[in-house]
């Protein structure tokens, strides 16, 4: 496969997208924190074409397949709950009531 922008747009699994740039992964690592690799990467390739949107095809690829590399390493020595992420991280639970909360009347 080229690796152009047209063919990137068309990956759809993070294996993929480690194949297109030649990167080696360990599986493991991308089948724990899949998910968050990803959005750890879509965030930089968003971030990348704000703040250089007339880059060219082949810059805007080097920089996105730093951006994978950025995310995975990120999420080889951490994990989801401790980079939050996701929206679920940071909602506050509704219904619930902390031990501190709890008065013994001791």
């Amino acid at each position: 496969m080229a690796n152009t922008l047209t063919a990137f747009h068309r990956l759809t699994d993070a294996e993929q997208y480690f194949e297109f740039f030649n990167l080696p992964y360990d599986r493991t690592i991308v089948n724990i924190n899949r998910l968050h690799i990803l959005k750890q990467f879509s965030n930089a390739m968003k971030q990348i074409d704000t703040d250089l949107p007339d880059l060219t095809e082949s810059d805007r690829l080097n920089l996105y397949r730093t951006a994978l590399v950025q995310a995975y390493e990120l999420f080889s020595v951490s994990t989801g709950v401790e980079q939050k992420l996701f929206k679920v991280f940071h909602d506050k639970p509704r219904n619930v009531v902390l031990l501190s909360q709890i008065n013994t009347g001791d």
